[in-house]
């Protein structure tokens, strides 16, 4: 029985900073899985403000530090998104409101929405924290905070829809 194709989208406020990053990391995760001709992912952002552009110059370097490159432009959520996204992972509470506001959301959309933090450790805080306006710890943080909670994720999703690896062809 062939496997499911499942599509992961993050959004974030700007698409800059947490999403570009937990897609980013996400990417990496499922690669390391052997998943990536099932799993895909995207980022977007709640706000228009930053269209076209690159991650935070300060989550890119973060990235780097781990062998990671953030190549995606910002880009905003769009209502194509929902019929396309199987996952929708707010990155906080703002966020998951106005997803939830978009035009393009429907009541049938609902279980597809929710926090990537669901899938933390710790779920007293559902928020991953912006660090937009702070320093250089606060992107350390977030990374550190998105890497965890996407390897939970990523480990519901094996679990949740029974994938398997790709089996490499033999030599």
């Amino acid at each position: 029985m062939p496997q499911p194709k499942l599509n992961v989208l993050f959004v974030c406020l700007g698409n800059i900073c947490r999403s570009p990053m937990a897609e980013g990391i996400f990417t990496h995760l499922v690669k390391e899985a052997g998943l990536h001709n099932v799993i895909t992912c995207d980022s977007a952002g709640t706000s228009d403000y930053h269209i076209g552009e690159q991650a935070d110059p300060r989550m890119r370097q973060t990235a780097r530090r781990y062998g990671l490159t953030l190549t995606h432009r910002a880009r905003q959520l769009r209502t194509a998104d929902f019929g396309a996204f199987d996952y929708i992972l707010a990155m906080d509470e703002s966020n998951w409101n106005d997803i939830t506001r978009h035009p393009g959301y429907r009541p049938e959309h609902a279980p597809k929405v929710s926090f990537l933090r669901m899938h933390d450790d710790d779920t007293r805080d559902l928020n991953v924290p912006d660090p937009y306006f702070g320093g250089p710890e606060g992107f350390e943080q977030v990374y550190q905070l998105l890497h965890r909670t996407g390897g939970r994720f990523l480990q519901f999703l094996v679990e949740k829809h029974r994938l398997q690896p790709v089996q490499k062809p033999s030599s």
